[in-house]
This record gives structure tokens, C-alpha cells and sequence, in this order.
């Protein structure tokens, strides 16, 4: 048997697996990725790709790629009802394009998972801190004085594998979750669900009849756009009480259903594909058992609409993948590790809860209880959902509070109200520098990073909080009003991870365990940030490597003691 001795295991080769092993990698970790199927994804699955999500990819250098890869949101960000694709009846609304523009450097966007899939494949198979096998299974796990030992069987026989944590992305159906005895909690599923991947020409269907997802009566099923060629996708049931299976979803029967879908007797269709699933609303009652980690769908499953569980899950591999890389390093506390429950399961929950309304509104209209003009009223009012996919804050010990209330909307799952308050995402805010314009999401990455009004004296404090603690720390100044860059030159920083593709590094080479230093790019300009981000003149604030904010000094004095403490703080140091 051969024997491969990794810092982190990941099971599941899904986007959430993946996601898990390019964020690992990021930080230096040693990561072996293993998943049973041979190659990615056939099925779409998912599609949706929330702003958030866009907003990491960004930041790997993929935003472009996955761009090219997926839908004119133009034309398919939209959702529609009828009896049918071409019926009199059929009525569609489409996304308010713009009311996401201020929010963030990216937006919502439509890629296939079955596209976007291959293009995280290969950005983690380029990283060489990640080994990714796919036709490999584990057959077996133990948990060590050491951490766990699996063993991983795949074509060339059976390999021992001795890793630090493991974590656990392998679906719905999880094994690991149910070798580990973790119960979920939620409704029973809502329904055995169908589906039937196609390839037909709908170039006829005018712009009003063309939709990411259309909700149909008749025969109640939904037609997704998978991309804006000839692949589509119809969902749709059956019930196991009346003797219906997936056997009764013959290649005639699929055709039948389509054709009644689209509403064209005899239309020319290609059935690509058929898939049973089962329509579920859960959350598992714990997300770690020791060195292992539940994420993605195998903590939580979410029901289809709304699109949040690819991306809830792509969430728990960047919140969580800090943390264990900080632990192994031992720039952390092991208690550190229980903030990765903490943190995301409740925003799991409430994603859980509120895809559960948004199918709700659908029952309602196939049963007759909401007219079709009812339905996409409320179906478009929930396709904005800038406040639960942003606005969500952590509360754990790797936050430190400084006594200010969170934002209250009114609508907290279409509002997003942009705040620096510690355990928010920090906000995005464009700067002006020489290059052009960057966010302020733009300055961050791997490592902690504190940003700062010029002038007021924090990169020095900055400097001697990195050498105190040891931890990767990147000091940027920006400017209320445009200033010479040798006012603001740039301190050379220490970094040694290299730029993802296409990644833009603004860090120096040397040591990463004591980066500190300004963007050297030159300097950066925006005459609101500091304001938005609630800063005096000598504030500042401490963003983690996962983007949210850890500590808030309102407005000063600069002092190393300060950020040091606050630093030992966040990562359970003492």
C-alpha cells in the first residue's frame, strides 16, 4: 500500500471541494483533494453565482474566465411563469441589473456548475500545494492522536493517507457526515425531483420568453437555461406514495415532457441526460467532529430556488480554510477552529430557511393558491438578494465587537446596507490610483491586511505588530485627496505565495509570516472610504484573510500593543 502524508484531506470534488483545496493552497497547505467520480460534473446542477462568490474569483483571477464561460446576464437573469414556454399566458420579470453596481467590484452572474466546475479543476490542479484525484475514493477514515488516517482507493491500488484535518465536501448524501453520526435538522423533502438535460434550437423564443428559469403549470416542471446556445434543463417530479420512480422517465416520456414544456408539439430534442434528486431543506447539527470538517452541502442543502448552496458552501471552504492554514502554521490557537461553527452555521440556517420561502411561492402557484401574476411578483421581488448574501455578519471569538449595533433594514434579505463593523464583509469602495480604478476588495488576500487613512502613522505600529506576532500582515494608507507618491511611497512587504493566474500581486518577495508594508503601486485616493468604513483620522481597521473585518480602532492613536492584542485575540493566541 502506498502512504502520502498531507496537512489537509479533502473528500468531494465538487465546487465546494475544490473551492477548499485553492484556498488552502493559497495559503501554502499541503492539500490532497480525492473524488470518486472520474471527471467533473456532466449536470449543470447549479448556476447561479451570487455576488459574494464572483467576488472570490475575482480574487483568484478567474472572474474573466467564468465570464466567458457563462451567460449574457442581460438577456437571462430573469425569472418566468406561464403554462408554458410560448402560452399567451406567460409573464417574466428580470433582474434589477443595476441595484447591485454600487455593492461590489462584481455582480451576480450565470455560469453552468458543470462549466465552472472544470475551471476550478484546473486552477487547483495548477497550484502546486494541491494533489487532485479524481476516480479516487475513501473507503475508510480514523481519527489519530495525530489527526486522521484514511485510506484512498483509486486505479493503481490503495493509498494510506496520514493528514492534520480533514474536510468533508461530499454532498447531500454525505458518508463522512454519517460515519461521523452527525444528525440533520429539517423537514422531510419536499419533493423526489427529475432532471432532464436537453439539447434543442429555442432560438425562436423572442427576449420577453427568455429566462434562467421559467416556473410552468402545464405540466408543472421548471425549464432552466443552461447556457444561451441549445442546452436546457426541465425539473420536475414524481411521487414514490403513487408508484412513480425514475424508471418511469423513459427517453419518450422525457421527449413528451419537454415538447409540453416548450409548448411545441414535434419539436426536434436531444435528451442529454436524466437525473434523480431529492428536493431537501436541512442543516446538519454539528459542522465538526474533531479534525473534521463538514462544508458545503454535506453541512447544509438548500433548496434550488434562489441559488444559495453552492454558493453558502463555497463560504464555509474560505471562512474555514484560513483558520486550519493559521492552526498548522501555528500562528493560532486550535480554539480558533471552533469559530468556523460558530460563524457560518447560523448563516447557513438562515440561507436553508429562506430558499425554503422562495419555494413556498412556487408551490403556492402550481396548487392554485397564487395566480401567475402573483407569483412572478413574488418570484422577482426574492431574485434580490444582495442582503442575505452580504449583509450577513460572523459573532465569535475571531471578532472583536466595538459596540456598535449591526444594520437594520427593513428587508434584510434584499437590502444590503454596507458597514465596516467588525465580523461584516468589509465594504467595497472604489479607489483611484495610478493604474486606475481598484476596490478596496482588490487590496486584500491570503493574509491579514489593515488599511488606513494616510498620515495616520499606522504602518510603522503595523510593522512591529508583524514581527511580534508573527502573522502575515499587509499595512495599506489611502488618501482623502490626491497626494504625490513620494508623500506615500511604498515599503516593501514580505510575501512568497505567488499570484494566481492572471492575479495581480501587490506584494513583495521575502517572508510571509512578517509581511508588512503599503500598496506599491503608488498611492490610492478615495475621499468617502474612510467615512464608510468608519474611520476618523487616525482610525483604522483589520480585515481577516476572509475578508471580514476582525478589529476596529474608530480613530486612533496608531499603536503596535493595540494590534498586537487584538491580532493574539482573533486568532485565540490567549
Amino acid at each position: 500500500m502506498n502512504e502520502l502524508d498531507v496537512e489537509v484531506l479533502v473528500v468531494g470534488g465538487g465546487p465546494v471541494g475544490l473551492c477548499a483545496a485553492i484556498e488552502l493552497a493559497r495559503h501554502g497547505i499541503s492539500v490532497l483533494l480525492v473524488e470518486r467520480r472520474t471527471g467533473t460534473s456532466i449536470f449543470p446542477k447549479a448556476r447561479l453565482i451570487t455576488t459574494r462568490t464572483m467576488e472570490l474569483l475575482r480574487g483568484w483571477g478567474i472572474q474573466d474566465e467564468v465570464e466567458r464561460a457563462g451567460m449574457p446576464r442581460e438577456e437571462y437573469l430573469a425569472v418566468g411563469v406561464g403554462s408554458s414556454l410560448t402560452a399567451g399566458d406567460f409573464v417574466r420579470s428580470a433582474a434589477e441589473l443595476d441595484r447591485d453596481a454600487p455593492q461590489s467590484p462584481t455582480y451576480t452572474f450565470l455560469c453552468a456548475q458543470d462549466r465552472l466546475e472544470v475551471i476550478l479543476r484546473r486552477l487547483a490542479e495548477s497550484r502546486p500545494e494541491a494533489d487532485v484525484w479524481f476516480g479516487a475514493t475513501m473507503t475508510g477514515m480514523r481519527a489519530t492522536a495525530g489527526g486522521v488516517t484514511a485510506t484512498v482507493n483509486r486505479a493503481d491500488g490503495e493509498t494510506l493517507v496520514r493528514c492534520r484535518y480533514l474536510v468533508a465536501a461530499d454532498g447531500s448524501r454525505s458518508g463522512v457526515r454519517e460515519d461521523l453520526g452527525i444528525a440533520t435538522e429539517g423537514p422531510p423533502p419536499l419533493g423526489h425531483m427529475i432532471s432532464i438535460m436537453f439539447e434543442a434550437d429555442l432560438g425562436f423564443l423572442p427576449p420577453d420568453r427568455r429566462a434562467a428559469l421559467s416556473f410552468l403549470r402545464d405540466p408543472p416542471c421548471a425549464v432552466e437555461a443552461v447556457d444561451h446556445e441549445r442546452r436546457w434543463m426541465i425539473q420536475t417530479g414524481y411521487e414514490p406514495e403513487l408508484g412513480g420512480s425514475p424508471a418511469d422517465f423513459t427517453e419518450e416520456a422525457c421527449l413528451e415532457a419537454v415538447r409540453a414544456a416548450v409548448g411545441v408539439p414535434g419539436l426536434p430534442v436531444t435528451i442529454l441526460g436524466v437525473m434523480p434528486w431529492l428536493q431537501q431543506a436541512m442543516v446538519a447539527a454539528a459542522f465538526r467532529a474533531g479534525p473534521v470538517f463538514l462544508a458545503g452541502d454535506a453541512a447544509h442543502v438548500a433548496t434550488p430556488q434562489g441559488g444559495f448552496g453552492m454558493n453558502c458552501g463555497i463560504q464555509d471552504a474560505h471562512n474555514l480554510a484560513w483558520k486550519l492554514a493559521a492552526v498548522l502554521r501555528g500562528t493560532a490557537g486550535e480554539q480558533l477552529l471552533d469559530t468556523y461553527a460558530a460563524e457560518r452555521r447560523p448563516i447557513a440556517a438562515r440561507t436553508v430557511d429562506e430558499s425554503l420561502n422562495n419555494a413556498l411561492i412556487t408551490f403556492d402557484m402550481m396548487e392554485g393558491r397564487l395566480s401567475m401574476r402573483e407569483a412572478i411578483e413574488r418570484q422577482a421581488g426574492r431574485r434580490s438578494c444582495e442582503g442575505l448574501v452580504l449583509g450577513f455578519g460572523y459573532d465569535s471569538c475571531a471578532v472583536l465587537p466595538d459596540g456598535t449595533p449591526p444594520p437594520a433594514p427593513a428587508d434584510p434579505y434584499r437590502t444590503y446596507v454596507p458597514t465596516a463593523r467588525p465580523g461584516h464583509r468589509a465594504p467595497h469602495v472604489w479607489l483611484h490610483g495610478p493604474g486606475g480604478r481598484v476596490s478596496t476588495l482588490d487590496l486584500l488576500g491570503p493574509r491579514f491586511t489593515l488599511l488606513a487613512p494616510a498620515g495616520a502613522g499606522w504602518p510603522g505600529p503595523a510593522g512591529e505588530a508583524a514581527r511580534l506576532t508573527g502573522v502575515s500582515l499587509t499595512a495599506v494608507e489611502i488618501s482623502a485627496v490626491e497626494i504625490s507618491a513620494v508623500e506615500i511611497s511604498a515599503v516593501e512587504i514580505s510575501a512568497d505565495d505567488p499570484p494566481m493566474p492572471g492575479e495581480s500581486s501587490p506584494h513583495g518577495p521575502g517572508d510571509p509570516l512578517t509581511a508588512v508594508g503599503r500598496c506599491p503601486s503608488g498611492p490610492l485616493v478615495s475621499p468617502t472610504w474612510a467615512k464608510e468604513y468608519g474611520l476618523g483620522p487616525e482610525g483604522a481597521v483589520l480585515i481577516r484573510p476572509d475578508g471580514h473585518v476582525a478589529w476596529r480602532s474608530p480613530d486612533g492613536p496608531a499603536s503596535a500593543r493595540a494590534l498586537t492584542k487584538a491580532i493574539d485575540l482573533v486568532l485565540s493566541r490567549c
